[in-house]
C-alpha cells in the first residue's frame, strides 16, 4: 500500500483522512502470466494499481490481428479506462505478460469519494491529464518518427523491458514487423 500512496501523492497530495477512505477500497490480488485483467466486449467496473509485473494493452481487428497499444509496468494503473468512464463495453484487452501483483478496487466506489474528498478528485483529474498527454505522445511518435527512432524511444521509456517480453510484442507496439525489429536491433548492435 505504501507504493500506491506514493503514486497517488506523486499526482497530487492526498490528505491522510482521504487516504484512510481510499486505502480500504483496495484488495491485493494477482495475475498469472497470460491471465486477462480486461477483455473485449465486457463492461469494466474494476481498476488496479500494478505493484509488479508487466501487462500489455492491445486490441484485435476483425481479422484477429493483435495490435499492442501500451505496456504497463510497476507503479501504474490498469483497467478499461474508457469503459469505466463511459459505461460501454471494453475495446482494449489487458493481459499479463509476466506474473503480476495488483491492488484492485471498484471504480465507482472511488469516484463516490470525490464529493467528500476533493483531493482525490484532483488526483483523478491529474491521472486523466497524464494519460491524455501519454496517448498524444504515442500518436505523434507513430506518425512522425521512423521505426528506429520509435525503438529508441521505447527503450528509453521502458528500460529493461526487452529482456522480459517477447520481441513480437515490441514490434507490434512499434507498428512494425518482427523482422523489421530484428534488422533495427542488428544494425544498432553493429554500431
Amino acid at each position: 500500500m505504501t507504493t500506491l500512496k506514493q503514486f497517488l501523492n506523486s499526482l497530487s497530495p492526498v490528505q491522510e483522512s482521504s487516504w484512510q477512505k481510499v486505502a480500504i477500497l483496495f484488495r491485493e490480488t494477482s495475475l498469472k502470466k497470460g491471465d486477462f485483467f480486461t477483455v473485449e466486449g465486457q463492461l469494466a467496473t474494476q481498476f488496479a494499481f500494478l505493484q509488479s509485473g508487466v501487462v500489455r494493452g492491445y486490441y484485435r481487428d476483425p481479422k484477429g490481428i493483435e495490435y499492442n497499444k501500451h505496456f504497463f509496468v510497476s507503479s501504474s494503473i490498469i483497467g478499461g479506462y474508457t469503459s469505466l468512464i463511459t459505461g460501454k463495453p471494453n475495446q482494449i484487452i489487458q493481459q499479463a505478460l509476466t506474473d503480476c501483483s495488483l491492488l484492485q478496487a471498484d471504480y465507482m466506489a472511488l469516484t463516490n469519494l470525490y464529493d467528500t474528498c476533493p483531493d482525490l478528485e484532483r488526483v483523478g483529474r491529474r491521472f486523466a491529464e497524464r494519460y491524455f498527454v501519454e496517448k498524444e505522445r504515442k500518436e505523434v511518435e507513430i506518425v512522425l518518427y521512423n521505426a528506429e527512432k520509435r525503438y529508441h524511444i521505447f527503450r528509453d521509456q521502458y528500460p529493461g523491458l526487452e529482456q522480459q517480453i517477447p520481441q513480437y510484442h515490441i514490434a507490434s507496439y512499434l507498428g512494425i514487423t518482427p523482422t523489421q525489429l530484428s534488422r533495427i536491433r542488428h544494425k544498432l548492435a553493429r554500431s
